[in-house]
């Protein structure tokens, strides 16, 4: 009798497994758009901003910080490190990235000077 019981709970969970992933996967499969990297939220935005600024510091190129930071559309580079600054100090970042974001609006501003 207790044998039976286990059979059972194991034949119902391996049969919602299988119905799960039956579900998932041929009723209602993910579908994915492409969507622009200027869809994302403010705070996913920053945290770009912020990767861009670490590889900037690394790299020291202001010419390539651009072109990653060209994806979030017509804005200037230097108009779009500004925001993620801002989001940075308004939202408790750490002061080390905040340095790090600050030295890249500085990179970005002297870079788009040099193209005026």
């Amino acid at each position: 009798m207790k044998s039976f019981r286990w059979l059972f709970i194991f034949i119902v969970l391996v049969a919602g497994i299988g119905m799960g992933l039956a579900y998932g996967w041929l009723v209602e499969p993910v579908e994915y758009f492409d969507l622009t990297p200027d869809t994302l939220r403010t705070d996913y935005k920053a945290d770009y901003v912020l990767m861009v600024a670490e590889a900037h510091r690394v790299e020291q190129d202001p010419g390539l910080a651009a072109r990653r930071l060209a994806i979030f559309g017509a804005q200037s580079p230097s108009a779009i490190a500004s925001e993620a600054l801002d989001y940075a100090r308004t939202n408790g970042f750490p002061d080390s990235d905040i340095a790090i974001l600050q030295e890249l609006v500085t990179a970005m501003q002297a870079w788009s000077g040099i193209l005026q």
